[in-house]
């Protein structure tokens, strides 16, 4: 296990070996068809790193620190016992609430999309793929939701798709939809919060939640600064790992929900394990409810995973198990990519554990 008295030049002594996968998708998801993760094991288990695709390496060496410090190869941020996979997570034999997740897709396919997730009690629904322009298609895609499923909790995703005005516009119409909350309308936290100022001001029932907003440790307080949402969404590799995370939540002291980075069965458990330790205040609860949905079910979206569908962290009854996975050894040669994407990703390693690694040698100093 590596600590600030020992930060190696070449990741290659960390992780000396891993797998690149490419996991087909049901349907399209974030504009892609076809996820890549690379998956590597270390003292506590195994760990995922699969920033997306686009990402720079600044960006996605806080993804690298979750995935070492999963391992057990990387103590976490803030502890002084054992890595994040000891008394940082497993929370064994429990489970936490997930919710399904709906994509943009055509009002005919929203009964059998939410059928691969089983009963569950919260549907989060993809809104504003194109913007303002996919206005008519959302609604048209939301009531075939309410006809089937008129009691479900319903949460709104628009991925920042939003200008303010167009947020505004849009929430005047999925307002009528019972929403439990919106989820980041519009870019950056200011705008969050005049959305918010408007819609107290035009008596709208729309609670505010911020994800794309909180990529970084100071976003979610900055966002409960300006009273800019009333809910955060907080996803375990963009943040850093499970006890930055952890820090984070705290020093925010806003009602949260765990999400996935759309993450195989192996990176969605450092999800479940925050996701089972949430503190629950009574803001919380209001908003909430007693079990809050994650956004952690998100296994069912792929066509194939690690290891095999009785396996997977896929939810049952609306749950998923607070457990460790170990990757199926046929999958990971099934499913590996080819050698062209295979170097991409070991080179991206390097570069991503460059730059981590200053911010890990001045812990020491």
């Amino acid at each position: 296990m590596a600590d600030t008295e020992q930060v190696p030049e070449s990741i290659s002594e960390l992780v000396p070996s891993f797998h690149v996968l490419a996991l087909p998708m049901v349907t399209r998801f974030r504009s892609i068809t076809e996820r890549e993760v690379m998956l590597f094991e270390g003292p506590d288990g195994w760990a995922e790193f699969s920033p997306f695709t686009e990402y720079d390496a600044a960006e996605s060496s806080r993804w690298l620190q979750a995935a070492l410090e999963f391992a057990g190869l990387l103590r976490g941020a803030g502890e002084t016992g054992s890595a994040a996979g000891g008394p940082v997570g497993l929370v064994g034999g429990q489970s936490v609430a997930v919710n399904a997740t709906l994509p943009a897709c055509a009002a005919s396919e929203v009964g059998s999309i939410l059928a691969r997730f089983g009963p569950v009690g919260t549907v989060k629904a993809k809104v504003a793929e194109h913007g303002i322009a996919s206005l008519s298609e959302d609604l048209e895609r939301l009531r075939e939701f309410r006809r089937l499923f008129p009691t479900t909790t319903l949460r709104l995703d628009a991925n920042a798709g939003y200008t303010l005005p167009e947020a505004l516009t849009a929430c005047a119409e999925f307002a009528s939809f019972d929403l439990q909350y919106f989820e980041q309308p519009v870019t950056s936290v200011e705008d969050m919060a005049r959305l918010r100022e408007q819609l107290s001001d035009r008596g709208l029932p729309v609670v505010l939640a911020a994800d794309e907003s909180i990529r970084k440790a100071e976003d979610p307080l900055r966002v409960a600064e300006l009273g800019a949402a009333e809910v955060v969404v907080v996803k375990v590799q963009p943040l850093g790992g499970i006890a930055a995370a952890r820090s984070i939540l705290e020093a925010c002291g806003l009602p949260a929900v765990v999400s996935s980075a759309l993450e195989s069965s192996v990176g969605l458990v450092a999800g479940a394990q925050l996701a089972a330790t949430l503190p629950r205040t009574q803001r919380s609860l209001e908003i909430l409810g007693e079990k809050p949905a994650c956004g952690l079910g998100t296994a069912r979206l792929f066509a194939e995973d690690v290891v095999g569908a009785d396996l997977s962290l896929s939810p049952v009854d609306g749950q998923v198990p607070v457990t460790r996975i170990v990757p199926d050894p046929q999958r990971l040669k099934m499913l590996a990519v080819d050698p062209g994407r295979f170097d991409w990703w070991s080179t991206r390693l390097q570069e991503c554990w460059s730059a981590l690694r200053p911010r890990l040698l001045s812990r020491r100093s």
